[in-house]
């Protein structure tokens, strides 16, 4: 998908080059932005309203659950990409505000956003919690409504909401069915005991199902354990879930709110141990705890966009092109920028990831990408070493989660004069990111090892990977 499809929201566009959308009129982010505005947060006044209303009494409860899952579910679909659009306009003026620069004149366009090619049951992977419903069972399967703190939860079938596709429904109230046909207890609280916990869904373009139980043991023996387990088994492959139609379960016995497959393995109780997803043209393994965009079709806008600003089609091309790829997950971003560069060097923390990673790159027979594992702060200074006496150009793509990168990671890239191109995924732009888009670009700070030549935003492309909330993904181009 072409950068081009912002500009008339067609997911249909053919392809162009950056260069053609660079003489496109879009909106420039300039340093003339008064501070006023500059200094405005983003609006979320219509938050505030949807917040103060969700618990009203002349709502459903599915509307109230709607209001939460999906803020924007009551507009059409060019009015959610309005407001996605002028909250990222916001986002980049504040970052403007704490540049230095030449106000003279405009520093980078902010192109339209991206929509979305589905915007209805977009979602490949949900997960599903268990609580009190509104008639009072503590064995409803669903989301909530209301809150901890206040006491109020109630849990909610997510049966009506617009992202939710019809076989993540179906696997919700198969798992509902089985939980309450179980003389095991529901774990609501840790400390009140209780067995039976959150169903994840996964599932893929040609709808292939994962789904994933998670388990507290509690007291419970092994053997205890395993007959459970079994009858969980045969209620989806013989019993009322059979009609889901799984390709794969699996359990994972856990004592706490999350635990990493090295903290609790999940265990494979039927069917195969991946599912499988296809992103512009490459296949990709989806194993139980691996990362992957939640939404495939626009996951495939966000990797081209991504790719073509790591590498525009207008660059000269040349030997030695290496692409560093931070936080590079299941590898998506490498492998599909594969065949534009010479070598590819993913790091990421979760070791089943870079096994996902390196299984992802033989299957598609693409052999310039290498993978380390580790924390991206250790990692990456001694790479940078390594790196800096290479030829050859750098670029640097980063897609961190919500908390950012950490401090020695954007020095490390920072300090790295070899790297002049640098691609920022942010799915939380006004979060933490604001704090690493401030330290790439601001004047060198001795104090803060921060000595590198400074970069600057030169483009910023919001895509939407979440229709009918107030989500998007935002690709930010710093060069130097």
């Amino acid at each position: 998908m072409s950068l081009a499809a912002a500009f008339n929201r067609s997911v249909s566009v053919r392809g162009q080059t950056l260069n053609a959308f660079r003489k496109t009129r879009v909106l420039f982010i300039s340093s003339n932005t008064s501070e006023a505005e500059r200094d405005k947060p983003p609006k979320k006044r219509w938050r505030r309203s949807h917040k103060s209303s969700i618990l009203s009494d002349d709502k459903s409860w599915e509307e109230r659950l709607a209001d939460v899952v999906t803020p924007l579910w009551r507009l059409s679909y060019e009015q959610q990409l309005e407001v996605k659009q002028k909250q990222q306009e916001t986002i980049m003026s504040q970052l403007l505000g704490h540049l230095s620069c030449d106000r003279s004149k405009p520093l980078f366009p902010v192109l339209p956003i991206l929509p979305s090619p589905v915007r209805e049951g977009y979602r490949n992977k949900s997960t599903f919690s268990i609580n009190r419903g509104v008639d009072g069972n503590p064995k409803t399967v669903g989301f909530y409504v209301g809150t901890g703190k206040q006491r109020n939860i109630v849990c909610v079938s997510g049966d009506h909401l617009l992202n939710m596709p019809e076989k993540h429904k179906l696997v919700a109230r198969c798992y509902q069915e089985f939980i309450r046909s179980s003389p095991l207890e529901p774990c609501l609280l840790f400390h009140t005991g209780g067995h039976w916990r959150e169903v994840t869904v996964r599932t893929n373009a040609l709808g292939h199902t994962m789904a994933i139980v998670y388990f507290h043991p509690q007291t419970l023996t092994p053997e205890e354990v395993a007959l459970h387990k079994a009858d969980l088994v045969e209620f989806f492959t013989q019993g009322p879930g059979s009609v889901c139609q799984l390709d794969s379960l699996y359990i994972q016995e856990c004592t706490m709110t999350r635990c990493t497959h090295e903290d609790s393995p999940y265990q494979l109780l039927y069917g195969q141990p991946h599912i499988y997803e296809e992103v512009l043209g490459f296949k990709f393994r989806i194993s139980a705890d691996a990362f992957f965009q939640v939404n495939q079709s626009a996951a495939q806008v966000l990797y081209g966009t991504v790719r073509d600003l790591c590498v525009p089609n207008t660059e000269p091309g040349g030997v030695g092109r290496t692409l560093l790829d931070v936080c590079c997950g299941t590898g998506a971003i490498g492998i599909t920028a594969s065949p534009k560069v010479d070598r590819i060097i993913g790091i990421e923390l979760i070791k089943q990831a870079v096994e996902d990673a390196a299984h992802n790159a033989a299957l598609n027979k693409v052999l310039n990408c290498e993978f380390l594992s580790g924390k991206a702060e250790v990692v990456l200074p001694g790479l940078m070493s390594c790196l800096s006496s290479a030829s050859g150009s750098l670029t640097a793509v980063v897609n961190p989660a919500r908390a950012g990168l950490h401090y020695r990671v954007i020095r490390a890239l920072r300090n790295q004069p070899t790297i002049r191109r640098l691609v920022y995924v942010s799915c939380k732009p006004d979060g933490e990111a604001m704090r690493n888009f401030r330290e790439l670009c601001c004047d060198p700070d001795p104090k803060k090892k921060l000595t590198g030549e400074a970069f600057a935003p030169t483009l910023a492309v919001p895509v939407d990977m979440f229709p009918h909330t107030p989500h998007c993904e935002l690709v930010l181009l710093f060069e130097r």
